[in-house]
């Protein structure tokens, strides 16, 4: 059959259907995933149209996935970080869901408290495995939306489950039909989605689910899981790590719009936040993330990361408060006793530090030289300095300016510039390879009879 595709403008064809390919043994693609070697990339040079949703946003499993890799968070932590996120997502709700557990009391408490702030977004969705108590579970808990795990990959479905790839698929659809009678929204969770035969499994079950959303007038969403970080996002990919590949199979093929499908990804190869970014520039509309990515080895996508990546995107942060970012980073260092890495990109603490006196000089004669953007206005994180032995007399001068009071400005030649510098020179000249800390350059001026 032959249609006219309205948004794309050009005449289609709609008569693939992919029937699943059920196989006695798993491809377990041993030439892509060697395991006693690095994973190969390959090219088939088959290129997927750029393709963006009308609207993108985020969603939040910080209180699921992120806390699959620390101490659990306690009811009271969860409702301080919900209020942040929900502060963060602005009034528009770009952050638009927040994923929980259901199962103990903590839970439940950390989801009533949540749900009695009122607040309009995140919407509260909770995980549940695929079992008929699960599901009156969620139910008693009045929860619209849940996700459910069905693992696609016969990495998974023959080694994990035992299974046949018919007999997954059979016991996949008869979960959802039960979630589905029990007033659920099921959001399908496609674990191993980069490892998975994509035309042989992944296509064929997902347009079985969706014809079972069209008889039941539910719009089933599909969770891309990247679970140990694999997609790809280069043009050109094939799969099944290309992630324009399997946002636009999954549209094309199994006739899923955008609103449906969400990317989930990991960092295990430092590829989270671009993978995250090309599921939203290949057509779908959500990104699953975690505050500060943390989760399962390497970590989930980071939330404020996609924060800050929807407004290069988009042009604008449709409301988001990015002061929050900040707030989030000291809730951790502070509440949590959660170490930040200090050059992390917006939430380290020295991620716009500069050591280098050529970079203080700049800094000072113009922020912008140096600085990524107004990170003062935007992230409640002025530019600082860390003084080592190149910093100079600029970065004494610079270091100054974020200690004075009143923001006081000196000058290079300043002769409480030169006095520290001398004792700084000094330092160095005697052996010293460290970096010198706020305090001891604190400790330092005030023994050098200079006020601070």
């Amino acid at each position: 059959m032959i249609y006219f595709d309205k948004e794309r403008k050009i005449l289609m064809e709609s008569e693939y259907k992919y029937a699943l390919q059920d196989r006695p043994d798993p491809n377990l693609y041993r030439d892509m995933f060697p395991y006693s070697e690095i994973p190969k990339c390959t090219f088939n040079q088959r290129v997927n149209p750029i393709d963006p949703p009308d609207e993108i946003w985020i969603t939040d499993t910080t209180f699921r996935d992120g806390q699959q890799s620390r101490s659990p968070y306690t009811p009271d932590q969860i409702v301080d970080l919900f209020k942040l996120i929900s502060k963060m997502g602005g009034p528009k709700g770009i952050i638009r869901q927040s994923e929980f557990f259901l199962y103990s009391k903590r839970d439940k408490q950390a989801i009533n408290r949540c749900r009695d702030l009122g607040l309009p977004f995140p919407e509260i969705t909770g995980w549940i495995r695929a079992t008929k108590s699960d599901f009156e579970l969620a139910k008693d808990m009045g929860l619209k939306e849940c996700g459910i795990l069905v693992s696609c990959s016969d990495y998974h479905i023959f080694n994990k489950l035992k299974m046949t790839r018919r007999q997954a698929m059979d016991s996949y659809l008869g979960i959802i039909k039960d979630a589905l009678a029990f007033g659920i929204r099921p959001r399908c969770h496609f674990e191993d989605i980069t490892r998975a035969d994509f035309y042989g499994f992944v296509v064929p079950f997902a347009y079985a689910l969706g014809e079972l959303g069209r008889e039941s007038g539910v719009k089933i969403k599909i969770r891309c899981c990247d679970t140990l970080g694999y997609g790809i996002p280069y043009t050109g990919a094939s799969l099944p790590r290309s992630i324009p590949g399997i946002i636009y199979g999954l549209q094309v093929y199994s006739g899923y719009e955008p609103e449906q499908l969400e990317w989930h990804g990991h960092n295990d190869f430092y590829k989270g936040v671009v993978n995250a970014a090309t599921a939203w520039l290949y057509g779908a509309s959500g990104v699953n993330c975690t505050l500060l990515g943390i989760g399962e080895r390497t970590g989930n996508t980071p939330l404020e990361a996609m924060v800050i990546e929807y407004a290069q995107l988009r042009g604008t942060l449709d409301g988001m408060d990015t002061t929050v970012i900040r707030d989030v980073a000291d809730y951790y260092e502070n509440e949590l006793g959660y170490q930040i890495p200090p050059k992390t990109p917006f939430v380290g603490s020295e991620f716009n530090s500069t050591q280098a006196g050529i970079h203080a000089d700049g800094i000072l004669k113009n922020e912008e030289i140096y600085n990524i953007f107004d990170t003062s206005t935007l992230l409640k994180s002025p530019p600082r300095v860390s003084i080592t032995a190149t910093s100079g007399a600029a970065g004494i001068t610079m270091w100054f300016a974020t200690v004075l009071p009143g923001g006081e400005k000196l000058g290079k030649d300043d002769p409480r510039v030169l006095k520290l510098k001398d004792w700084v020179d000094a330092q160095y000249a005697e052996g010293r390879v460290t970096v010198i800390g706020n305090d001891e350059l604190t400790a330092a001026a005030k023994s050098l009879g200079i006020e601070i």
